[in-house]
Order: structure tokens, then C-alpha cells, then sequence
């Protein structure tokens, strides 16, 4: 992924570091692109944690407001990706909280982050090898595999999503969700673990 640390500080690679700094100087329109180039993967972020979508949609509204309101005080001590999704995950464990109830929510694909255009929610176009019988057995392991994810602990799916979904590196996760190394591998390992056992169990049935 593009966004990981590699070994280098984050501010002296950070991409985002120009439109950040022209916020900061007060250019309300330096902080559209970096809405637009993280909106797809925040959302996901979001609706991978939440298993609802358009509690994802108001999650990244919000996010991104609290993003430009505080942006002032951003230091750069991680990138400013690092930093976004932090403040996403927030949010999202916010508002998890408020949603425990609820437990019919609409799946979309493991592999592709959904997206708006005009308030419509786009896909990809299925491949014209792939047969309606085997869309509708995709779809259905698919929402078997978020099933899955929704069942775990909030720790252990924050963890799960940011790294084998969104691609984060280990350091990169430590800087997200503040929490120390071992504690992200140990957590990570359990999230893997309880998802092998819950896919085993569930998708033996289909």
C-alpha cells in the first residue's frame, strides 16, 4: 500500500503535507482533495467496522469536520492519513455504540469500497464470465465473510479491517489506534483466529 511508513518519518513523505499546510494558512479549498482522495477508503473504513452503510456515510461527515476543525493543531508527528483515520475510527466506535441493536444492514463487496455519486452507491460491473448463479453464491459468501467481521470484539475488528482490509502497516495501526506493538500483533492474531473459526463454521453451511 502507498500510505505505509517504509522506515521514513512521516512528515518528510507525507504527499498530503502542501494541502495541509495551505489549510492551516487558511485556504478553505485545500482540504477538498484530500476529501476526495480519502472519502472511498474512510467510508469503507467505516462500514467495515459498523456493518451499515449509511451509518458510514454520516460517520465520514463527520470525521471530515472534525478533520478541517483540528487540522490547525495537526503537528505532523504521523502522517496525515495516519492521523484522518485515526479520527474515523473514532467516530465509528462512537457510533457503534449507538447501533448495537440494530442487526439488518446492507453488504457490499470485501474487495471494493462503496462509493457515492449523485447519492447513488456504484459498483463495479461484474465480469460477463461470471454467471447470475455465481454472483449470487459471491454475494452471499460475502456477506457470510462480514458476518464474520461483525461478530468479532470491537478491538479485534478495528485491528482486522485496518490491516487486512485498508492495508496498514504495524506501525502504521500503533500510530491509529494508540496502542503499543505487542498489543496490535496480539490483537491482530486473535481477530485472524476468531475470523478462521467463524468462516469454517459458517461458510461449511453454504
Amino acid at each position: 500500500m502507498s500510505n505505509r511508513l517504509h522506515g521514513k518519518s512521516p512528515t518528510s513523505m507525507d504527499e498530503d503535507h502542501a494541502a495541509v499546510t495551505a489549510c492551516q494558512k487558511g485556504d478553505v479549498d485545500a482540504f477538498q482533495p484530500l476529501v476526495e482522495k480519502y472519502q472511498k477508503k474512510m467510508l469503507n473504513l467505516a462500514y467495515r467496522i459498523t456493518g451499515d452503510y449509511e451509518e458510514a456515510c454520516e460517520i465520514v461527515q463527520e470525521a471530515f469536520l472534525s478533520a478541517y476543525r483540528a487540522i490547525p493543531k495537526f503537528r505532523g508527528e504521523a502522517r496525515f492519513a495516519t492521523w484522518l483515520y485515526g479520527i474515523t475510527v473514532n467516530h465509528a466506535r462512537n457510533r457503534l455504540k449507538q447501533i448495537r441493536s440494530r442487526s439488518q444492514h446492507e453488504v457490499y463487496s470485501l474487495e471494493n469500497s462503496p462509493e457515492t455519486a449523485g447519492g447513488q452507491v456504484i459498483f463495479d460491473p461484474p465480469s460477463d464470465h461470471v454467471t447470475v448463479v455465481e454472483q449470487l453464491e459471491q454475494k452471499e459468501i460475502q456477506a457470510k465473510v462480514q458476518q464474520c467481521i461483525n461478530s468479532l470484539d470491537d478491538e479485534y475488528r478495528e485491528v482486522l479491517v485496518l490491516r487486512e482490509i485498508q492495508g496498514f502497516s504495524y506501525e502504521e495501526l500503533r500510530d491509529i489506534l494508540k496502542i503499543p506493538d505487542g498489543t496490535v500483533k496480539s490483537r491482530l492474531f486473535r481477530a485472524r483466529d476468531a475470523m478462521k473459526e467463524c468462516l469454517k463454521d459458517i461458510l461449511s453451511s453454504l
